[in-house]
């Protein structure tokens, strides 16, 4: 297994104006710094991972706006950790950065989840120009405000997070559907059988249990009186 607490660094705060946060995957110490390097001068806060399971972690514990990542990689390879990553509804666009060039290698890299592949060897300049033309592209595609649900607490549904004082907090996938239909209709009571067709995906079951476990777990992070139950009806939000 991976030594996760020598496998993950972080730069600063970037210079950006908004942050634009990578995931970077690259077992290469030599070539991670290069591009590391390169991209914090670029203005870009940089996760660097140094195999699969290190990325992994990662991706599940923070949210990013693009992940970069090489395919041969240990403990999991590239293709493997966006799979997995997009299974658990991690919707950051990615770049594939490899040596492999078959038709194949293309097929499985896309089949994972990926919207661009760049082959190694490559200028800096062209992963600049990449990174920048799919960051633009998916901003326009999927644009979404932080919504607000208290005075001073916001919930980005991009990224399924929380945003309270400089504070975030990732939410589980259901809970993040959850709270996106209930805050995108504030003025309506949503019915149970809505949130559980809309949260739960076919093949799995859908229990008012189940609901009521998630709803319980939201009140702890937004206050109890946040989502109220209206009793033979349904959820709705309450903000303030």
């Amino acid at each position: 297994m991976g030594e996760k607490l020598a496998t993950i660094r972080t730069m600063p705060k970037n210079k950006l104006p908004f942050a634009v946060r990578i995931l970077f995957l690259e077992d290469d110490p030599t070539l991670s710094d290069i591009i590391y390097e390169f991209l914090a001068d670029q203005g870009y806060e940089v996760t660097c991972a140094y195999d699969g399971e290190a990325a992994l972690d990662a991706g599940y514990e923070q949210s990013f706006d693009l992940f970069l990542f090489d395919v041969k990689v240990p403990h999991y390879n590239g293709f493997d950790v966006l799979r997995i990553l997009r299974e658990a509804n991690r919707q950051a666009p990615a770049i594939f950065m490899t040596s492999l060039g078959s038709i194949d290698d293309l097929s499985a890299a896309y089949e994972s989840g990926c919207d661009d592949y760049l082959k190694k060897p490559f200028e800096l300049k062209e992963l600049e120009l990449r990174i920048k033309a799919l960051i633009k592209r998916t901003s326009a595609l999927n644009h979404h405000e932080p919504l607000p649900v208290t005075e001073d607490l916001f919930f980005d549904p991009r990224h399924g997070r929380l945003l309270q004082n400089g504070q975030e907090t990732l939410l589980p996938r259901k809970e993040a559907k959850i709270l996106t239909i209930l805050l995108s209709h504030p003025d309506e009571i949503i019915s149970s059988q809505t949130l559980l067709e809309s949260a739960w995906d076919f093949q799995e079951e859908a229990t008012e249990e189940s609901l009521r476990t998630h709803i319980k777990n939201l009140r702890k992070l937004l206050g109890k009186e946040t989502i109220q139950n209206i009793r033979g009806q349904g959820y709705t939000i309450a903000r303030t």
